[in-house]
């Protein structure tokens, strides 16, 4: 399915942001190149880049920055057969995030198709990393579907992050052209799967992007599968094509629309939604600090 809208919409004004600068957005950017990372800030083109790194924040994304897979929505290079995870990159996003002081910590990666367990064995010697360099912080992390195994999914659950998240992107009936071979009922199953593993001491975290051709009453039975299938921290923004060759613009979704659906969801018993035009997946991550707390290992919302 090839969709080509005669003109992209006109930028409205509650998607335009402020360019931040200063010693917050040069310290990460410093840290981040003597220690060798990526973040999904740079490659997938974030539009909150500027204000998260002026508040020295990122999202580290590992296993490389060539995925093997290429959604029509992304800008993340593709690369069939991308290079071997490099062994001593779990310490280097621990000293990188220690070094930012951070209280939230958010580690995404790249599709790794191409690895017997999908890279799962690498995200869970990333976040005992972690751990040991910032016991207190939070540990977030986001990632692909490992192709429905759920024993490379078992491995990364072990390793106890605080938030599990693995995004849906966009409704059902897009979901098959839109994202390379991934399939929306077997990410259902990934979430399934993650909340019997972790159950209430480790929260699953999922969301969407909008913009992308879908109605919105798809939009409200996506919320309410992701729900179903114990979902419990909802994230909805914007899509903003990378570039030209990407998948087009179907519309912009007013503020008020997305705090309709904020609303909805809430009704639906999700205990923490993010619903904007700017918010995406790992965007202000750190406000589950303060909205959420652990008591006797269970997750409690304000």
């Amino acid at each position: 399915m090839s969709r080509k809208p005669e003109h992209r919409p006109k930028l409205p004004p509650w998607i335009r942001v402020r360019v931040a600068c200063g010693t917050g957005r040069e310290e990460v950017a410093g840290i981040l190149k003597r220690q060798r990372l990526n973040t999904v800030c740079q490659s997938a083109q974030c539009p909150n880049l500027n204000e998260c790194w002026h508040k020295c924040t990122a999202t580290f994304m590992i296993l490389g920055n060539n995925c093997t897979r290429s959604c029509k929505f992304c800008a993340v290079d593709h690369c069939a057969n991308p290079l071997p995870p490099e062994a001593d990159e779990a310490e280097r996003v621990a000293a990188a995030a220690k070094e930012m002081n951070l209280r939230h910590v958010v580690v995404t990666s790249v599709t790794r198709d191409d690895l017997p367990d999908g890279g799962a064995g690498h995200f869970a010697a990333v976040i005992r990393a972690v751990r040991a360099a910032l016991p207190k912080a939070g540990i977030e992390v986001l990632t692909p579907d490992f192709q429905g195994d759920f024993k490379a999914l078992a491995t990364v659950i072990e390793a106890c992050p605080d938030v599990f998240n693995h995004n849906l992107e966009t409704v059902e009936r897009l979901s098959g052209t839109i994202r390379s071979k991934a399939d929306y009922r077997r990410s259902l199953g990934v979430l399934t799967e993650a909340h019997r593993l972790g159950g209430e001491k480790t929260p699953v975290k999922s969301g969407i992007m909008v913009g992308l051709g879908e109605r919105d009453e798809e939009v409200e039975r996506c919320i309410c599968e992701m729900r179903e299938n114990g979902v419990s921290i909802l994230t909805l923004g914007q899509y903003l094509p990378p570039t030209a060759k990407h998948w087009p613009l179907d519309r912009y979704v007013e503020p008020e629309r997305f705090a309709a659906w904020g609303d909805f969801a809430r009704r639906q018993g999700f205990s923490f939604v993010a619903s904007a035009p700017l918010v995406r997946s790992s965007y202000n991550a750190g406000e589950l600090l303060e909205s959420g707390r652990k008591e006797g290992g269970k997750w409690t919302f304000k």
